[in-house]
């Protein structure tokens, strides 16, 4: 590396690789292998009002290893380096720290190189001779705001179709009941996980068959992101159609798994749900449960959290798994509730602690009297509110009450 040094500008070479920057004031690498331009450029600096923190290299390649260290807020570059001309110098920087602005150096005669690079991707030029201080300080401040307004309208643009996406994902993951007769009262709620959250698998569906039987399914892929929603979707339009089709109880678990195996972009994925089937005028409802957590029943009497009998989570041994078939009976004015395990795996207060299992069952006996709507409300709002101190349920959470006549 040449050593060869202005007076008072500080090289990126002080003998630890690292660029002479210090914090609390704007930071610009001036890309110049003339010593003397480099020079003028020092000057302008010091006979403006703007206090910068000014690096010089000589080359690209001194560039490019000092932006790998630290992306400055400005880039001053020549565009006739050594080892990089003309408009391929400014992708080369772009390419090395797309965050910074540019600014590039002209000569009197290259104008038109100057608009050609602005085109290219600099927010702006300056020609070396016809430089003032003040046109220097300004350029620079314009150039760094402009940088900043582009990477703000790209991360809106980005955030804005990330949205929209999220919403097209949680329509799929959420669908609209398909009730063919009364008889049969539903609720459904979901709450997406706290702001900042990715995006989660949960998903829940309920089919009323042409000979009025009930299924319900719900269920929650491992992991969050938009591959994780996407298989969540999939297996619930799955699910959907295996119940239209006449597929139900193990089989139909077995069917899904196999669509998970196939879907899944790491072996890792898996997925819980538990699916359930009750027959118009019989208070036995048929369960099947795969890796997923208990559910509350509510009677005249409280509430209970029941567990029945279950196989593995769909993913975890593909193809070898068995789920039985278990029977619940569900008194008449009685409900079941199913959820994904959102609702209780959130912190309580500020330490470690978790709602658990038993803490929700706490907060549902808590609600019993509340009517289905106000009592699937409460209990969401209840948790959510023991998980405040820590910026509130990290998961999502889907809950799903259903009672029958």
């Amino acid at each position: 590396m040449p050593q060869t040094r202005t007076d008072g500008l500080p090289r990126n070479d002080d003998g630890m690789g690292q660029p002479s920057w210090v914090s609390g004031e704007p930071s610009v690498l001036l890309v110049e292998d003339d010593a003397g331009d480099a020079l003028l450029v020092e000057e302008l600096v010091a006979d403006s009002a703007l206090k910068v923190r000014l690096t010089w290299v000589r080359s690209m390649a001194e560039a490019v290893e000092a932006l790998a260290t630290e992306v400055p807020d400005c880039i001053l570059l020549d565009l006739h380096l050594p080892d990089a001309q003309g408009l391929e110098a400014v992708s080369r920087v772009r390419a090395s720290a797309d965050q910074a602005a540019v600014v590039v150096l002209t000569g009197l005669a290259e104008e038109e190189t100057g608009l050609a690079a602005v085109a290219a991707g600099a927010q702006d030029y300056l020609v070396k001779g016809r430089v003032e201080p003040e046109l220097f300080v300004r350029a620079m401040r314009y150039a760094i705001q402009r940088k900043q307004s582009e990477r703000a309208a790209v991360a809106l643009q980005a955030s804005r179709l990330q949205a929209q996406e999220n919403a097209r994902l949680e329509r799929g993951l959420l669908p609209r009941p398909l009730l063919r007769g009364e008889g049969v009262e539903v609720v459904t709620r979901y709450r997406p996980g706290r702001a900042h959250a990715l995006l989660g698998g949960d998903f829940y569906d309920i089919v009323q068959g042409a000979d009025g039987t009930v299924h319900a399914l719900i269920g929650d892929v491992s992991g969050h992101g938009p591959d994780e929603a996407a298989l969540g979707v999939a297996l619930r339009i799955a699910w959907r159609t295996l119940v239209l089709t006449g597929v139900t109880g193990p089989d139909q678990v077995a069917r899904l798994e196999e669509i998970l195996v196939a879907e899944r972009t790491r072996s890792e994925v898996f997925a819980t749900l538990v699916t359930l089937s009750a027959v118009p005028g019989q208070r036995t409802v048929r369960l099947v449960r795969a890796g997923h957590h208990g559910l509350l029943r509510r009677t005249g009497g409280g509430v209970e959290w029941l567990e029945p009998p279950g196989g593995p989570a769909l993913g975890v041994v593909p193809g070898l798994a068995r789920w039985p078939v278990a029977e619940m009976t569900v008194e008449e004015g009685a409900a079941v509730v199913l959820f994904t395990d959102g609702l209780f795996e959130g912190h309580v207060g500020r330490g470690q602690e978790r709602l658990g299992e038993d803490g929700l069952l706490a907060l549902a006996r808590e609600c019993t009297a509340l009517p289905a709507e106000e009592f699937v409300d409460a209990l969401i709002v209840r948790a959510e509110g023991l998980a405040e101190e820590q910026g509130g349920l990290a998961d999502d959470v889907a809950v799903m009450h259903l009672s029958w006549d």
